[in-house]
């Protein structure tokens, strides 16, 4: 008998899923993709894109292009998701499925802090590091801010890659000397869940290039009037240019689900990234696993990849069969740009008990090349 798989979100996840299913599943089968904009963005490059290494144009790829894979892409909006009737309510209609794989990612919410939304700029869209790269052409000095609004937030590097590209943005145009550098953030550390050691390397990079760094600055409101930023303890730090990361949060159709946990995202198996629904599974950003360490997986781009294999393995295993056999095992890398021509590049294991071990190699050219060379790989394999 024919089954209906829909995937929901065309990022990094739900790519990854649609297509291996298309590859382990006979035609018989149908894969409905669903996204809202029918293209992708190569999030990972949004940092380039911001000091004007990359042009927005060279990080989209059109989601039609799946169609001679065999997988159906639909460009509409999610309305509901009916779990009890495994349907999926869009603006192209209504469809059932036997398989629901949910990943529309974390949805960007500048509007829950005040001001925030009418202040600065952020790299966490491709608009925004367009916007902010045009603010950048005409900047001449003054005190920048890169503000990380509230936890959690996906990509846990990234604040910190944002500041040193900044740094050397501002160095490469001879005006370091005219500009101040902080970052301001909730968390007590960088990247607190890859341990004390790798965030005090990250640290050790800011403020040797003259980055002040603030931890445990959870933000109030910003007062854009002012240039002003309110935080929850009753400091202020005023900027002349505000960079941000805005608070995340699961999109209004997925609060609606009935899958959320108390803490706004939803729970996963750890292995199998299951729902407490049978036949739903969530992946990539959406997706929360508490590690032995109390804290939660990251928000990563690599994480819904490696997530996205193990969820499409396993339902193709099912509807042939087969025993599914695939888990998820909390391994995970990132890179860390750097500036310069260079990169860090971190790896390890986060299911890793007591807490992760992650290791962070040094900043060095070839991590930046195999950096480049991996955006290159990717637009190529998965398009």
């Amino acid at each position: 008998m024919s089954k209906t798989i829909v995937v929901l979100g065309g990022g990094v996840g739900g790519i990854v899923a649609a297509t291996e299913l298309r590859k382990r599943l006979p035609r018989e089968h149908r894969i409905v993709l669903v996204d809202r904009t029918g293209v992708h963005q190569f999030a990972p490059s949004f940092l380039w894109l911001m000091t004007g290494k990359r042009d927005g144009k060279r990080l989209t790829r059109p989601l039609s292009s799946l169609e001679r894979k065999g997988i159906e892409v639909v460009v509409a909006d999610v309305q509901r998701i009916d779990t009890q009737a495994r349907r999926v309510q869009t603006t192209k209609g209504e469809f059932a499925y036997d398989y629901l794989i949910v990943s529309l990612g974390a949805e960007l919410a500048p509007e829950t802090v005040p001001g925030l939304a009418d202040a600065g700029e952020t790299f966490y869209t491709l608009a925004g590091a367009e916007r902010l790269r045009d603010r950048l052409s005409a900047f001449q000095g003054g005190r920048v801010v890169l503000v990380v609004a509230a936890m959690p937030f996906k990509c846990p590097a990234a604040p910190y890659e944002g500041a040193l590209l900044l740094e050397s943005h501002f160095r490469g145009l001879g005006i370091r000397d005219r500009v101040e550098m902080d970052v301001f953030t909730p968390e007590k550390q960088p990247m607190p869940v890859a341990g004390p050691v790798v965030g005090a390397a990250l640290r050790g990079m800011l403020e040797v290039r003259g980055i002040r760094y603030h931890p445990e600055h959870k933000l109030k409101a910003v007062r854009p009037e002012k240039r002003l930023l309110v935080f929850e303890d009753g400091s202020e730090a005023a900027y002349d240019l505000l960079v941000h990361v805005p608070p995340h949060r699961a999109s209004a159709v997925v609060r609606d689900s009935g899958l959320l946990a108390e803490a706004g995202w939803v729970p996963v198996d750890a292995g199998t990234l299951a729902t407490k629904v049978p036949g739903v599974f969530v992946i990539g950003d959406l997706a929360a696993i508490k590690l032995p360490s109390g804290l939660m997986l990251p928000k990563a781009g690599v994480f819904a990849h490696a997530e996205a294999h193990v969820v499409a393995h396993n339902i193709a295993a099912e509807i042939s069969g087969r025993e599914p056999t695939h888990r998820f095992t909390g391994h995970g890398y990132c890179w860390v740009e750097t500036g310069d021509g260079k990169a860090a590049f971190g790896s390890g294991d986060f299911y890793a008990a007591p807490a992760a071990m992650i290791a962070l190699r040094k900043p060095a050219r070839h991590w930046h090349a195999a950096k480049v060379l991996f955006e290159k790989y990717w637009l190529w394999k998965w398009f």
